[in-house]
């Protein structure tokens, strides 16, 4: 058992090292658009008028630019599940596939897909808190469909969200050559959905906990008394 117990800390510390070079990059381009939407979208003054919302900078509309072009990066982890497939077809034994490489991925899709709920989240708090609530399923819809095309992009196409700079001819004749045929479309299509789906159900967990958190019961303070001497 000590042996086993050996080579099973030994293959978790192989793969992890041998791995941690995409694994890490792909969390940190998730995070990009979280922690964007926080400055943008939760540490925003509010405004008090239309006239003060239109009148955004435009360091402000260059920042949610850039937010909705990392965005799909974020989901794009879900995808990274054709690695795990990958592994368990190399011949892994059953504890390995069940000790490591499950636990590794659940963790890792999580944390990605979690980055995308919450961006989206704080992008409707920011509407809530300028009155604005009748917009963010209508936001939410629109991000969803513009991530689903940024995957297309990245995982078949191989674009980087800053090759819409980079490389913006390229990324524009792909939308226009590529994207919009029959069968890239059923991709983008299924996807999403699925993230529709998927942030369905995320999205009330989240306001469940917050809610719990919020409201929970607080434990009564000690009302022993040190007499007097």
């Amino acid at each position: 058992m000590d042996f086993s117990i050996k080579l099973l800390v030994s293959e978790a510390i192989r793969t992890v090292v041998n791995h941690a070079d995409w694994i890490g990059w792909n969390l940190f381009l998730a995070f990009i658009p979280l922690v964007l939407s926080v400055f943008l979208f939760r540490r925003t003054p509010i405004v008090k008028t239309a006239i003060e919302y239109r009148h955004r900078s435009l360091f402000w509309w260059l920042g949610v630019a850039v937010f909705v072009a990392f965005l799909p990066n974020a989901p794009y982890i879900l995808t990274d599940i054709i690695h795990f497939v990958n592994w368990v077809r190399a011949g892994a034994s059953i504890w390995v596939v069940t000790l490591i490489y499950v636990p590794l991925f659940v963790v890792f899709l999580t944390a990605g897909f979690e980055a995308y709920v919450m961006s989206l989240m704080n992008a409707g708090y920011y509407l809530k808190q300028r009155g604005l609530r009748h917009y963010v399923f209508p936001m939410e819809l629109t991000l969803h469909a513009l991530s689903a095309i940024g995957i297309f992009l990245g995982r078949f196409l191989r674009f980087n969200s800053w090759n819409i700079l980079t490389h913006w001819n390229d990324v524009a004749a792909s939308l226009v050559g590529d994207v919009f045929d029959r069968q890239p479309m059923i991709t983008i299509v299924i996807t999403f959905i699925i993230l529709t789906l998927l942030y369905a159900l995320v999205k009330p967990l989240h306001f469940a906990m917050s809610h719990y958190w919020k409201y929970r019961p607080q434990p009564e303070r000690s009302q022993f008394v040190i007499p007097n001497s």
